[in-house]
């Protein structure tokens, strides 16, 4: 008999309890909660059975607010990211844009790096995966904010909130990413799906700059179907550079190189999407309103399980409804006008105007303290500036939540078609090769760690961590 899961399962609850004990960390109790080790599915495990990938891979989340989806894809056994599964998220507060200061209720959008002290198996709201924010990007532009979410509960001040079974899935994915020696898992957050259609839409948004600095980091990960390396110099993400310099947040950009396919596949995107927006522009593709004035969105699958007998005057559920992706608690505020009492969300506030260009991924620092942290990095690593878990739950019981030059437009004329709901396989999806193409920016260059995490980030593994501990049993 095979006793290596066993042992490894007993090792790693010991190991929890012992970390939270000495961490001292906002949680509901000292030991790991049983639903942090629920195993993956056998319905899961067939779908990553099927899709050439393993249970132990690592992965990689993208947040779209207003289509209200969170996409988990898993590294294959070819070694690009492939779509595992897609989720309907159950509400996210706020309006499209940027958090920018504690309380404004805003969602985050960027790139941030979780590592494994950002995982809270403890949490209010049943499992929550700490975003990390305010990442190297958000500090160096003065945002500001800390416990913003991606967990359970269908309840958001400014998170990502998920019914208690989709967090349970998705954090029983997280958590074996890193059994199998993921150190740190990228998540992309943006308002909406980065396509030709959504930015003409919203092309009247004071957010486009930040949102067009985003699509950057999109379309490198849209093409190459690999994790964007993602950096920050002069205030602004740059991706896919490869340098013997240093980068600083606020510093200038050294000089740095992008692989030359990966350019060249970025590049060519972005002049059939600059196409396409121009001629949507172009036809008088109407725009939708700056503000809303309503707190967030929740995917239709939940609003249509919502039936109006069950939602008062104040447009909160009355009792729990159940839906296909789990279960809406009941006290859940639907996503309409705001409560008098409630701020507002993030006003329209001007977005410096940046240059296109690639990167390393702009990553949040490891939480401080945390049991699962504890699994994976010594003792004296540096604790991040955020937690890892969040503050009490209102509710009156505690629940489980570079580029290149702007291109010229192409002499071909795309077709104009519909955009997918979901992310499907990318036939223009390359594979780099190691020579890069240099592109110059400012500054001169001193020596940077190598590796995919931005600088900031700590997700490093060293004599105390996972292997060390729990090499013998795996």
């Amino acid at each position: 008999m095979n006793y290596r899961p066993l042992l490894r399962s007993l090792a790693a609850s010991a190991a929890f309890a012992a970390a939270l004990a000495l961490a001292g960390c906002e949680t509901d109790g000292t030991t790991p909660s049983a639903r942090s080790l629920q195993p993956i599915s056998s319905a899961m495990l067939a779908e990553i059975e099927k899709k050439n990938m393993a249970k132990e891979s690592p992965i990689l989340v993208r947040l779209f607010k207003e289509e209200a989806e969170l996409e988990v894809w898993k590294e294959d056994k070819n070694g690009q990211y492939a779509l595992l599964k897609a989720y309907p998220i159950c509400r996210w507060s706020g309006e499209l844009g940027p958090k920018i200061k504690a309380g404004d209720r805003q969602a985050p959008e960027g790139f941030y790096t979780i590592t494994p002290g950002l995982m809270n198996p403890n949490s209010n709201y049943y499992l929550a995966i700490n975003t990390g924010f305010p990442n190297t990007y958000d500090r160096a532009n003065g945002r500001t904010g800390s416990f913003l979410m991606i967990h359970g509960n269908c309840s958001s001040a400014g998170c990502y909130a998920m019914t208690d079974e989709q967090i349970a899935e998705i954090y029983a994915l997280a958590r074996e990413s890193f059994f199998g020696g993921q150190r740190a898992f990228q998540i992309q957050a943006y308002p909406f799906r980065m396509t030709p259609l959504n930015m003409a839409r919203h092309r009247n948004s004071p957010h486009m700059a930040f949102w067009k600095m985003l699509k950057e980091g999109y379309d490198h990960f849209e093409v190459s179907r690999r994790e964007p390396k993602v950096d920050v110099c002069e205030k602004r993400y740059v991706f896919g550079a490869e340098t013997n310099g240093r980068f600083t947040p606020v510093g200038k950009c050294p000089e740095y190189q992008v692989n030359e396919d990966l350019m060249a596949a970025v590049t060519e995107k972005q002049q059939r999407d600059d196409k396409q927006f121009a001629e949507l522009v172009n036809r008088g593709t109407a725009t939708v309103a700056v503000k809303t004035g309503s707190d967030g969105g929740m995917h239709p699958t939940f609003l249509s399980a919502i039936q109006p007998y069950n939602v008062d005057s104040d447009g909160v559920v009355r009792a729990r409804v159940a839906a296909g992706p789990g279960t809406i608690p009941a006290n859940i505020r639907l996503p309409s006008e705001r409560a008098p009492d409630q701020p507002t969300g993030s006003l329209a506030i001007a977005e410096p105007s940046v240059p296109r260009s690639t990167a390393q991924v702009a990553s949040a620092d490891s939480g401080s303290g945390g049991w699962f942290r504890s699994l994976f990095s010594s003792a004296g690593s540096q604790s991040s500036s955020s937690g890892a878990a969040e503050k009490t739950s209102p509710n009156s019981k505690a629940k489980a939540k570079p580029a290149p030059a702007k291109p010229t437009q192409t002499a071909s004329r795309p077709k104009q078609q519909t955009e997918p709901q979901h992310a499907s396989a990318n036939p223009g999806a390359i594979q780099p090769k190691p020579q890069p193409k240099v592109q110059e920016a400012n500054a001169s260059p001193t020596p940077t760690p190598g590796g995919n995490l931005m600088s900031g980030a700590q997700p490093t593994v060293p004599t105390g961590g996972f292997e060390n501990r729990f090499g013998a049993w795996r």
